[in-house]
């Protein structure tokens, strides 16, 4: 094997890896999954600790 066959079969390898990965990213049956991952910055909720950090914010 030469390096074009070699190249040309790995280029057909990551070609097939992406459309899985998007795919993957895309299918219905991770949505609900995906979802709560991109809710999780908001669901930490800092409570001020002392009245002198309820007057900065």
């Amino acid at each position: 094997m030469d390096q074009g066959i070699i190249g040309s079969i790995f280029t057909v390898v990551v070609f097939v890896c992406f459309f899985g990965v998007v795919w993957w990213a895309f299918s219905s049956r991770n949505k609900k999954d995906f979802d709560e991952a991109a809710n999780l910055p908001f669901a930490d909720e800092n409570q001020p600790k002392s009245e002198k950090e309820k007057r900065e914010s």
